[in-house]
């Protein structure tokens, strides 16, 4: 743990020194990434980890306002594309890596699946594919998505991603300390009925009723919201834990391959949305790009994005895959 977060605290000053986009995300996930493939064993406790679920649901939470739900009703134009384009990922991608880098099958189609990750990896080892490519690319995967999707939103909006512009107001400690208490007692009910992201969600769903009430106003102040960014992306860091050169290597070219296509799938449907509905760009990227949802809403926080749409979005797009997913395979790959 201490290896982790030393890492990804230098990740994130290097991050912010540098300019890049998002530095308290992307920072720490490069830096971590980096000593872990080293060698160094790097570990992020689940306390820790479900901690700062908790508090991106509570930022989240704080961001639901009455313009929020005034856009519901255009929401089905972009469930329609993220739909569409989850299928072009998921069988065009496959279809890339197999003719590419000689996958069989099942495995390819796995290697493709934008998001889910422990669904897709218990999937892969019940059936005949290669369970440590499938991990391995998609780990790869996120992490460039992390890496990449900032960059994509600064060049394609005007969002700010420098991480510089001041809270306009934040959530005294009391108050916060409250609001994560009742996120994590509802998190728990959440986890026994396996909603998605069950941490998260629960902070989001307890701080934007106590927000779109009127009993509180504010999100987590910078002290709280850069170390909650740090650890997000010296999390993402720690899946590379023994992975070998050779590995990373093999696996390298078809994550990028798959990376390349679900970007360029998730700005030509965030372009084609924009075109049609009034919806911010911004709003759009972050919500069809197919990172992990805990990253993704982090990323959606930094840019003041709307976190109701980017949460719904997400969800909706790992109950899809966990439909999707068999489906793709059921022709290719038998259960052992």
């Amino acid at each position: 743990m201490a290896a982790a977060l030393f890492a990804g605290a230098v990740g994130a000053v290097l991050g912010w020194a540098s300019g890049v986009p998002a530095p308290f995300l992307t920072g720490p996930a490069a830096v971590v990434t980096a000593v872990s493939l080293w060698g160094v064993e790097t570990h992020i406790p689940d306390w820790l980890r479900n901690t700062c679920f908790v508090m991106i649901g509570l930022s989240l939470g704080a961001g639901i306002t009455p313009e929020v739900v005034a856009s519901l009703p255009q929401w089905p134009v972009p469930l329609v594309t993220l739909t569409l384009g989850l299928v072009l990922i998921v069988f065009g991608g496959g279809a890339l890596v197999q003719r590419m880098f000689g996958f069989d099958a099942a495995t390819a189609r796995l290697t493709a699946m934008p998001g889910h990750l422990s669904f897709v990896i218990a999937l892969s080892a019940s059936i005949r594919s290669d369970v440590r490519v499938v991990t391995v690319i998609q780990s790869l995967r996120v992490l460039l998505l992390t890496l990449v999707v900032p960059v994509v939103v600064a060049l394609a909006s005007d969002a700010d991603l420098s991480m510089t512009a001041p809270i306009t107001e934040t959530l005294d400690l009391a108050t916060m300390l409250l609001l994560a208490v009742l996120g994590v007692a509802l998190g728990l009910v959440f986890l026994r009925l396996k909603v998605p992201a069950a941490l998260v969600m629960a902070g989001m769903a307890v701080s934007g009723l106590a927000h779109g009430a009127g009993w509180v106003t504010g999100a987590p102040p910078a002290w709280v919201a850069i170390p909650t960014f740090t650890i997000m992306g010296s999390l993402i860091g720690t899946r590379f834990n023994g992975v070998t050169f050779a590995l990373i290597a093999r696996a390298a070219a078809a994550s990028g391959v798959l990376t390349g296509l679900a970007v360029a799938v998730t700005l030509g449907a965030a372009l084609f949305v924009r075109a049609v509905t009034d919806l911010p760009l911004t709003d759009l990227l972050i919500a069809f790009a197919p990172g992990g949802l805990e990253t993704m809403a982090a990323l959606s926080i930094m840019l003041g994005a709307d976190p109701a749409f980017t949460a719904a979005h997400h969800i909706y797009r790992r109950l899809f895959l966990s439909v999707l997913a068999p489906l793709a395979i059921a022709k290719i790959g038998k259960p052992d």
